[in-house]
């Protein structure tokens, strides 16, 4: 045997560990998900009825289902929107110079560094009607101001959104920021001196510039949305009836709560196979804007 075949095997042998651990931990999981989707497994009775594609037929026509569909679309759309326009402009503040950003750029990352399911409880406190701050805020400016957030659908949603935001909304800003960091200041400089305002400087330097950055940022962070769960478990339970249940929640409520592990596992494929064709989907046109 060679010298190079040795040092290949021996580089096989040092990358195995790895590979059967993520092997284990990833691809096995996967596949032990969709043999039981094909089931009708009942844990409490010990059965397991093979079902084909009975599970995902079924899942098409829960109304339930549907609605976190629904509310799923919204959140992650809508959060998106936000993240990607808000982010910039924190990005871009945070980009000034100015005494004191340093500290700014370190404590604006508390609200990303605290958990979810934290986050979830104080935001069910603070907008609670009668004593939550939120309304304790408005009531200074409407005395009368009333609303139930998270009773009503509509303002449930838009509260998860928002609280989501809040949370996120700081390290996808950080992230934005590292990409300006590499800009030149010598391009805003020549700017200048031809002429162009801040609005001309930043539409045809800055966002072409950070473009790419944005739209790979986007990759993780929209696929974060698809699998949140615990914003919602501790902030409403997927209330009002099943109006801000995400398809995760769904999914962990019919496996853990319903014990419906075959119908869990279909939703649950469906879900991954959305996700892979989004990630495929931003990765053409991430390379898009790369070229």
């Amino acid at each position: 045997m060679s010298k190079k075949k040795s040092l290949q095997w021996v580089a096989w042998l040092l990358v195995l560990p790895v590979l059967l651990i993520r092997g284990f931990t990833t691809i096995y999981p996967i596949f032990v998900t969709f043999k039981n989707s094909l089931f009708n497994i009942r844990i409490l009775k010990g059965t397991k009825e093979f079902y084909g594609l009975k599970n995902y037929i079924n899942v098409f026509s829960d109304e339930k289902f549907l609605t976190s569909i629904e509310f799923t679309v919204l959140f992650v759309v809508c959060s998106m929107v936000f993240h990607v326009l808000l982010g910039v402009m924190l990005a871009m503040i945070l980009n000034m110079k100015f005494k004191g950003r340093r500290f700014l750029r370190t404590i604006v990352l508390i609200p990303w560094a605290m958990p979810a399911a934290v986050t979830g409880m104080a935001a069910k406190w603070a907008f609670n009607n009668d004593y939550g701050l939120i309304n304790d805020f408005v009531r200074r400016f409407l005395p009368d101001f009333q609303l139930n957030w998270l009773v009503n659908t509509g303002s449930a949603r838009a509260a998860v959104i928002a609280m989501d935001l809040w949370k996120d909304l700081p390290f996808f800003a950080i992230l934005v920021l590292s990409g300006l960091q590499f800009i030149s200041s010598d391009i805003y400089e020549a700017a200048k001196v031809d002429g162009a305002n801040n609005i001309q400087t930043f539409i045809r330097i800055t966002l072409p510039l950070i473009l790419r950055n944005v739209v790979t940022l986007c990759i993780p962070f929209t696929l974060w949305r698809l699998t949140t769960f615990d914003l919602v478990y501790s902030m409403t339970s997927g209330g009002p009836g099943e109006d801000t249940a995400l398809i995760a929640y769904r999914i962990t409520t019919e496996a853990f709560t319903n014990l419906n592990i075959g119908y869990s596992s279909a939703m649950a494929v469906l879900l991954f196979a959305a996700m892979a064709i989004f990630s495929v989907i931003n990765i053409k046109v991430s390379n898009k804007v790369e070229h």
